[in-house]
């Protein structure tokens, strides 16, 4: 089921429904947007949690 999601001719389909939705001059911004945050989301999982110090001085 899950392998017959993404066909080229579903892909199609998918982006005329986008391009009706919110018009060929919005789509750059939203796919700048996402591509944004899946960097931004990237970058926080690869920044290393330090652990916290006591201070017992």
């Amino acid at each position: 089921m899950l392998e017959d999601l993404l066909q080229p001719r579903h892909l199609l389909v998918i982006l005329a429904v986008a391009i009706i939705m919110f018009g060929p001059k919005k789509l750059p911004e939203l796919g700048k947007g996402l591509a944004e945050g899946i960097k931004g989301f990237k970058d926080a999982i690869k920044v290393p949690v330090e652990p916290e110090k006591s201070d017992k001085a």
